[in-house]
């Protein structure tokens, strides 16, 4: 079970200004497209499943790593996240093939998390698999305090959103930390209620709330 501190920043400025303030902290910045997929009868999303291929790299076709994650049962509250998930490297040719043919899950070899999607959740291979589409997030890891913050800046069709997300097995104490950094500072912030896949399917940015 996969636990993270989920909050959000409400704008660019705030965005900038926590960038600039841990900028010392720097580890690496990733440049990731997240492509999304499920059962042509929504096998997957119709028991909170998520299948997710990211490719790593700043152009899609030539990203030189690829990770395929199966999700499940997440649940947001108060902003620490909690969800199933399993990852498995995947050869980013193989990938890409999905990418163009969806139905290749249900006959990709050798890749163990593919075989779960197609043994557990039930797609029929006459219907198939189809890709529901996906976005870009560019990621930016700290090291800071102990706790490795990633700050997103995900990309999507109808708008940018701005995030802390940070893995921890004490999320309330890390969550504890890292708002008392952005009060400490000024800068803006709300809890996250959605996670980026549920905001791209919704269509739109939710609502901006108050810590």
């Amino acid at each position: 079970m996969e636990v993270e501190v989920k909050l959000r920043l409400p704008d660019s400025a705030a965005h900038q200004s926590l960038s600039s303030l841990v900028s010392p902290f720097l580890v690496q910045t990733h440049f990731q497209h997240n492509l999304f997929f499920d059962g042509a009868a929504s096998e997957l999303s119709s028991v909170r499943a998520i299948l997710r291929l990211r490719f790593y790299g700043e152009d899609l076709k030539n990203a030189e790593r690829c990770v395929v994650c199966l999700k499940s049962k997440a649940v947001i509250v108060d902003g620490v996240s909690t969800v199933a998930e399993d990852e498995e490297e995947l050869d980013p040719s193989v990938g890409r093939a999905i990418w163009a043919n969806p139905d290749l899950i249900g006959s990709t070899g050798g890749c163990r998390i593919l075989r779960r999607a197609r043994e557990e959740f039930g797609v029929k291979e006459e219907s198939g698999y189809v890709c529901l589409g996906g976005f870009k997030n560019i990621r930016v890891d700290y090291d800071w305090n102990g706790l490795k913050l990633e700050v997103d800046q995900t990309l999507f069709d109808f708008g940018t959103l701005y995030e802390i997300e940070c893995e921890s097995a004490e999320p309330q104490k890390a969550k504890e930390m890292i708002e008392g950094l952005l009060k400490g500072h000024g800068i803006p912030y709300s809890f996250s209620k959605m996670s980026k896949f549920a905001i791209f399917r919704a269509g739109k940015l939710p609502l901006i709330g108050n810590a």
